[in-house]
């Protein structure tokens, strides 16, 4: 990101350079939007490199087009521009809250007769049956709100968008000139919701099977030291699920995160190597891992509400990031470029196995 400008003729801002992490999530997605915008707005941290995952990997390509336009204001633009499209869209779904959840102030969808019967409709029955045209609206609003060129073209930081490849199981990190709408759609292709995006004769699911967001890029592609990933899905749940839909959402949730902790895990593994001096320094890269989440508000959310499009809902959201993103910058901006505010010995203590360094 470009130089934030002075405040009030103040001298420059202290600027710090960091690479994003962004989950994906559906509709949940508008957190991380709320994150974006108050971090832009902040102005004090220059991003190196953004890997995004399904609603990340749009966030990502949003947040890069706008900045190429208009800088950190233009970035804000596009972000406020596209999220309002997708409740504009949404507006004409019969998948909406019933009156019973507006009353109650409830954003699931779990009681609109629309959403049960489509949620049991694509257990029975593939995309390839229900939707042999392949429609998706999201490739017309990614085609009107995003300008792919510009997004290939950016300098000012790189992009790493995931998918998982149907064959072979793998994650595929797109970046660069490769990155297209097309890449986007395979990135946050849902397999019991749309047909598998072909690009270059090879299908592609939703990056987060296998990569929600993948770090490595990172590593090797980057000279910053600071990751910052912004968590949608929630890690750790405190109560048991009993019903169907708790059970698969936690499924869900579980196989989401899966391929991000052992990335996490494998960052934190070799930090503790480092620090007792059993591995080259000169030759390993030392992570700081940083973490933005609102576990305590996303966790109280249905699975359903990943599909609610409602404005009123999508601001709750961005409201939500936007104070998660504040308390983070002022409880760890300073830490930035020192130490990792998200202890990762902390969050592996009760897998790690006894004797393990």
């Amino acid at each position: 990101m470009a130089k934030a400008k002075p405040k009030n003729g103040s001298k420059q801002l202290k600027q710090k350079r960091l690479n994003l992490a962004l989950q994906g999530g559906g509709a949940h997605g508008a957190f991380t939007w709320g994150v974006l915008d108050r971090l832009l707005e902040d102005g004090r941290v220059d991003v190196e490199a953004i890997s995004g995952t399904s609603a990340g990997a749009i966030n990502s390509v949003v947040l890069v087009d706008g900045f190429m336009r208009g800088g950190r204001d233009g970035a804000r633009e596009a972000l406020h521009a596209f999220w309002e499209q997708i409740a504009k869209i949404g507006a004409f779904s019969p998948i909406q809250r019933s009156p019973l959840d507006i009353w109650q102030g409830n954003f699931s969808l779990d009681h609109n007769p629309a959403y049960l019967f489509f949620d049991m409709l694509t257990r029975m029955a593939s995309p390839y049956d229900l939707n042999p045209a392949n429609i998706n609206p999201m490739r017309d609003l990614l085609d009107t709100q995003v300008d792919f060129d510009r997004v290939r073209c950016c300098t000012e930081m790189s992009v790493f968008i995931s998918a998982t490849n149907v064959h072979t199981g793998r994650v595929k990190v797109f970046t660069g000139d490769e990155i297209s709408t097309d890449v986007v759609l395979a990135s946050s292709c849902l397999p019991l919701l749309f047909q598998a995006v072909e690009i270059d004769g090879v299908p592609y699911w939703d990056g987060g099977y296998m990569g929600n967001p993948v770090l490595f890029p990172f590593f090797y592609q980057s000279q910053s030291d600071d990751i910052l990933l912004v968590q949608i899905n929630p890690m750790e749940r405190a109560e048991t699920p009993n019903t169907a839909r708790e059970i698969l959402n936690r499924l869900n949730e579980i196989t989401f995160n899966a391929s991000l902790n052992k990335e996490l895990r494998a960052i934190e593994f070799v930090s503790r190597l480092i620090e007792t001096e059993n591995l080259d320094v000169e030759r390993y890269k030392r992570v700081r891992m940083h973490m933005i989440e609102a576990d305590e508000e996303l966790s109280k959310l249905s699975s359903s509400s990943k599909l609610n499009a409602e404005w009123a809902f999508l601001v709750h959201l961005r409201d939500i990031g936007r104070l998660a993103a504040s308390d983070w910058l002022a409880r760890n901006y300073e830490a930035l470029g020192v130490r990792s505010t998200f202890d990762l010995t902390e969050h592996f203590r009760t897998t790690r196995i006894e004797g393990e360094v």
